[in-house]
């Protein structure tokens, strides 16, 4: 089947008992058992969920995996997967994720005697010099939050297995429907499922899949045992909302090219983020492994000191965390999603205080323009009244 047709019929899409289209919420805590200790293939709700496992079948066929996970948030799925590694462990880490993968480890399983290295992972060189005898995996966003940077996933994963590294992908902002990192050369995938997947700003999930069986199985016990898991609710929410991926990320993307393109040509903006543009320099490479180059936009003022009162001034876009939802959202990473990584580190890795994340909607583009160009203007506005 075609990626647009696995969307809507891939894993579990029916009930087996009913024949029904949707599959039910099973909003169940547990399941009789005929025998003792001889359960069926459900037990309890925490280890299996029917309406879970649909999702989780649902997620690893989309990315090629063998088994899937859905969890109570992003996060969630991240801290099962660096749950796989022990005290005295190295990861090399992207200098450009999301703010709360780096509070994780930095605030949470640092102390537990992990330890992590930043770098550009776009340059072999950086990897080579982070590389330790410890070194047990390289994390990876791409594009990577917020600054869209690209990496040759199917190079740096190659290196990585060359050195016996787990290659984790975070895979959020391209979706299984723009790119599927297992396909070239990763071992795990990460999403946040509150994000494109889900798609309408109303569940918070997390999903992850990989396509070894060791892998899977440590994963699926960290899993159960941490206890973290998605309920059956938000699963079929989120089971749903992938059914309109396809179409929506199309919309998303096509609005995003235009609001990428209209900002480099403004004359109040400095710098655009969008790969797209034949001056991002990871174009080619985005071109190569994606099918297309998403609804993320980031973009920089030329007077850094207004960027307050223009996020505030717009009216049809949204100032507010998160992305992904179809309705346009805006913020400033340094401010919001990405305050708890220290300032130099931020400033060090490209993120300047004046930074501003755009994920574009599916509005009318022309209401988002209008929208922007009328917060420009009020910026301009309130200097020449003062």
């Amino acid at each position: 089947m075609h990626l647009s047709t696995k969307l809507i019929h891939g894993g579990i899409s029916e009930d087996p008992l009913t024949g029904a289209v949707s599959v039910p919420i099973y909003q169940t805590s547990t399941y009789r058992q005929k025998k003792v200790g001889q359960p069926g293939d459900f037990e309890y709700s925490r280890s299996g969920n029917p309406t879970r496992l649909a999702l989780e079948e649902l997620i690893a066929e989309l990315e090629g995996g063998v088994k899937g996970f859905a969890f109570g948030s992003g996060l969630a799925a991240i801290h099962a997967t660096l749950s796989l590694f022990q005290p005295g462990d190295h990861l090399i880490l992207g200098d450009d994720v999301y703010g709360g993968t780096f509070r994780l480890l930095e605030h949470v399983f640092k102390p537990l005697g992990l330890s992590y290295t930043m770098v550009d992972s776009r340059e072999l060189s950086q990897l080579e010099d982070a590389l330790t005898d410890h070194t047990k995996a390289l994390y990876l966003e791409s594009p990577s939050n917020p600054l869209l940077k690209i990496i040759d996933l199917e190079k740096i994963a190659a290196w990585a297995k060359e050195h016996k590294l787990i290659t984790i992908v975070d895979n959020t902002f391209a979706t299984p429907y723009l790119q599927q990192p297992l396909a070239l050369g990763a071992d795990i995938v990460l999403h946040s499922g509150t994000k494109y997947l889900g798609g309408h700003s109303d569940l918070v999930a997390g999903l992850a899949t990989t396509n070894k069986e060791e892998l899977a199985e440590k994963i699926g016990f960290y899993q159960n045992s941490v206890g973290g898991v998605l309920g059956p609710q938000d699963s079929w929410l989120l089971q749903r909302g992938i059914k309109t991926l396809g179409v929506r990320m199309e919309a998303h993307q096509k609005n995003a090219e235009t609001i990428a393109n209209y900002l480099a040509d403004h004359a109040d903006v400095a710098k655009v983020y969008y790969p797209s543009l034949a001056d991002h320099p990871g174009h080619e490479i985005a071109a190569k492994q994606m099918r297309g180059f998403g609804g993320m936009v980031a973009f920089e003022l030329v007077n850094e000191s207004k960027v307050s009162e223009f996020v505030e001034a717009l009216k049809v876009i949204t100032l507010a965390e998160s992305l992904g939802g179809v309705e346009s959202l805006i913020e400033v990473p340094a401010i919001m999603t990405h305050a708890s990584i220290p300032k130099e580190k931020r400033e060090a890795s490209g993120i300047k205080d004046g930074l501003i994340r755009l994920s574009v909607g599916i509005e009318d583009i022309t209401d988002l323009k209008n929208d922007l160009e009328q917060a420009f203007t009020g910026v301009h506005d309130e200097e020449t009244a003062k």
